[in-house]
């Protein structure tokens, strides 16, 4: 567990400031570019295969009565966060590029690994946050794309049969496939969990390369001063914040046991690098996606932070 506390050190951030530095000095074009997008079509469908197929019915169903638990981290997720996010938007003066960006992180999943992680150190309900957290995952396949439909036609995502065809045949077709073939494939993600680890963010990484490489030949750098880089990591700073003092005190007003409120503070308050990239790289124009991914890279490192902090002194607290 504690290499999920590596902090600005982490060797998986580390890659993705590489990987942006890489697509603002090398952007692929032409030719190059075609293939990039190919494989990156690849990697994400390979992605979502593995998630799907990663997913535990045993886990679930273990922790499946723990309804107002899962409740809460889904209404966190989807429903508190968006609202803050359609706040963040609506700030006067908040340039376009960062309000986008702001409120596509808001629609995410929570993450896996790190909810489980962290809910671990913090001595939570482990079982009940590898639930939650699974849960989140797989309602955020539908509820994503639909929330994304609903808030964000401005900006480049359309209720059109080809946005809708893209969702299911790149996101929601390999996930449930992965999934359906679990008990063939989980024997062979068990012995080369490297292998597929690799695959997981290395899938990201290509999103990222792609997005950015795009993005920057569209003029992004000269879109994005350093203020409005600075006012995303302020904005991305005071969202965990906020949602992670309102998840501790809803954690107290349900009257919830600690273990399953730590699940609650932390299945609550993460948004899933892993989910979000690929889904913004199947959702927007590619020119877009650079932008838009850029305060979730943001978030995704804040939260990383904050939450290795937390966790540590609520796992030494009586």
């Amino acid at each position: 567990m504690t290499r999920h506390l590596k902090g600005l050190f982490d060797p998986y951030i580390v890659a993705l400031m590489v990987t942006v530095a890489l697509a603002s000095l090398l952007p692929p074009r032409g030719g190059f570019a075609v293939f990039m997008g190919g494989l990156t079509t690849a990697g994400i469908v390979l992605l979502f295969f593995l998630h799907g197929a990663k997913l535990s019915r045993e886990a679930i169903l273990a922790g499946a009565g723990n309804w107002r638990l899962h409740l809460a981290v889904l209404a966190a997720t989807f429903v508190l966060f968006p609202a803050l996010g359609i706040g963040i938007a609506a700030i006067p003066g908040l340039p376009i590029v960062a309000a986008t960006g702001m409120l596509f992180l808001t629609l995410l999943p929570s993450t896996v690994q790190s909810s489980i992680a962290f809910t671990s150190i913090a001595r939570g309900n482990v079982a009940a946050a590898v639930c939650s957290a699974s849960f989140s995952n797989l309602a955020g396949i539908f509820l994503t794309p639909l929330l994304a439909a609903l808030m964000m036609g401005g900006s480049g995502v359309g209720a059109s049969l080809a946005a809708v065809e893209q969702i299911v045949v790149q996101l929601l077709l390999p996930f449930l496939a992965g999934h359906l073939l679990r008990p063939l494939v989980c024997p062979f993600i068990a012995r080369h969990k490297a292998v597929t680890g690799l695959v997981d963010r290395g899938s990201v990484l290509l999103v990222v390369y792609t997005a950015f490489g795009a993005a920057v030949i569209e003029g992004l750098w000269q879109r994005l001063p350093m203020p409005v880089l600075a006012l995303i990591i302020g904005l991305c700073t005071a969202l965990l914040a906020l949602v992670m003092a309102i998840t501790w005190t809803a954690g107290h007003l349900l009257a919830l046991p600690r273990e399953d409120w730590i699940v609650l503070l932390f299945a609550g308050s993460k948004k899933s690098l892993a989910s979000g990239v690929p889904m913004a790289g199947v959702l927007f124009a590619p020119a877009q996606v650079g932008m838009i991914i850029l305060p979730l890279m943001v978030f995704h490192q804040i939260q990383l932070m904050a939450c290795a902090v937390i966790a540590r002194r609520l796992g030494e607290t009586p």
